[in-house]
């Protein structure tokens, strides 16, 4: 059989339409397919929260929780600084004689006494000295003697007196006194005492060495207490007194806060830097401070008395509203109640909460807030109060 020209035209054209048509329908299928299977596996996922959320909070388990106590008391802003420990006394001994080092008693940090024998020269060339001023003296006081030896017969006082100071100028006694006070203070000065009670550091000398005066020898620092001073901005100058309250912290016992008090305030203010010397004293009886250690410190500023007072962690938000969560007792337990509250003023720790502006209810001293396993809570969730809520398997604060 044979077909013309047009009717194989014709046929090719269809074949194409046809194979044309089935990989469209072919996509449009897969599509759909894919389609599907997102839709289930987003649904999966959906419901992955709700999953989670019922077995972290569940209703019938109370969730561990740390509270605080509400409390009526004065704020204090403080002011932060850096600086370092300094030692309370700190003086560098220096040989006042020369002569070769015969003993050295001590060590570095040796806890010494006030008065307490460091270090001793040779004393022979000086113990000589006063053997020889001593010989002088005995020489002078027999030539004035021998001036003076009738002048007790002179009935007048003023003749004597001057007779007196005559003989002892030609005798030479006056000097020989002087000479003699002088060679037994160079004999001492050929010891070195402590001037105060305290530690010895960076002895520089070692026995049998050869100490020409004014060589630094060693020196004395009193550790207890001890100074910390710190570079105040001086817009902040005004706020601080003396005997003010201190925290102290220290790279060298991180999260330890040492108490102390503001001793001084130096009246100078730097010109360069606009700050101010504030010194700090802090009690330091184990010296486990050490002058020039690196330190941090807070100190009470202003002080406004008379406020209710929470825990700055207390402090969470809810649309965007700062909120606290207050514990109330329901038996062996409790439920958590968020309260809108209105916040004032905080230094680094507390926060004080005014009672104007505070919605569903203020927040009373004596009552509880939490402070930690309380970011993730709702209103009237069952709670425990614990000591750690971690280790008590809780989720603690961000």
């Amino acid at each position: 059989m044979s077909f013309s020209r047009q009717t194989l035209s014709l046929v090719t054209v269809l074949l194409l339409l046809s194979a044309l048509g089935a990989g469209v329908w072919w996509q449009l299928r897969a599509a759909d397919s894919s389609e599907q299977t997102q839709g289930a596996e987003d649904g999966e996922a959906a419901e992955l929260p709700e999953t989670t959320g019922g077995s972290q909070f569940s209703a019938d388990v109370p969730q561990p929780v740390t509270g605080a106590e509400v409390v009526r008391d004065t704020l204090w802003i403080r002011v932060g600084a850096a600086g370092q420990a300094e030692a309370f006394r700190r003086t560098a001994l220096t040989a006042q004689v020369e002569g070769v080092l015969q003993s050295l008693v001590v060590r570095e940090n040796q806890a010494v006494g006030s008065g307490q024998a460091l270090l001793q020269l040779d004393t022979t060339e000086y113990a000589l000295g006063v053997a020889q001023a001593r010989a002088d003296l005995l020489s002078a006081e027999t030539t004035y003697r021998e001036l003076v030896l009738f002048d007790d017969e002179i009935q007048d006082a003023q003749v004597r007196a001057e007779r007196e100071r005559i003989a002892r100028s030609r005798s030479g006694l006056d000097q020989s006194e002087v000479q003699l006070r002088q060679a037994e203070l160079q004999l001492a000065r050929a010891s070195a005492t402590a001037p105060f009670s305290g530690r010895i550091a960076d002895v520089r000398v070692v026995e049998g060495q050869y100490i020409t005066a004014g060589t630094e020898l060693l020196t004395i620092v009193d550790l207890d207490p001890i100074k910390v001073e710190v570079q105040v901005l001086e817009a902040e100058l005004g706020f601080l007194g003396e005997g003010r309250r201190a925290e102290v912290t220290f790279a060298a016992y991180p999260g330890e806060i040492f108490v102390g008090a503001i001793e001084t305030i130096n009246p100078v203010v730097d010109p360069e830097y606009r700050t101010g010397r504030v010194t700090v004293l802090l009690r330091n009886a184990d010296h486990r401070i050490k002058p020039g250690m690196y330190a941090e410190v807070s100190l009470d500023a202003e002080a406004l008395p008379d406020r209710v007072i929470i825990p700055r962690s207390a402090l969470v938000e809810r649309d965007r509203r700062p909120v606290v969560f207050v514990y109330e007792p329901t038996g062996s337990a409790g439920v958590a109640k968020w309260r809108y509250v209105n916040p004032g003023r905080e230094n680094d720790t507390h926060v004080e909460l005014f009672r104007e502006g505070s919605e569903s209810g203020f927040v009373e001293p004596g009552e509880i807030v939490l402070v930690d396993g309380h970011h993730y809570l709702a209103h009237d969730t069952p709670v425990r109060l614990v000591e750690n809520v971690a280790a008590e398997g809780g989720r603690p604060g961000r």
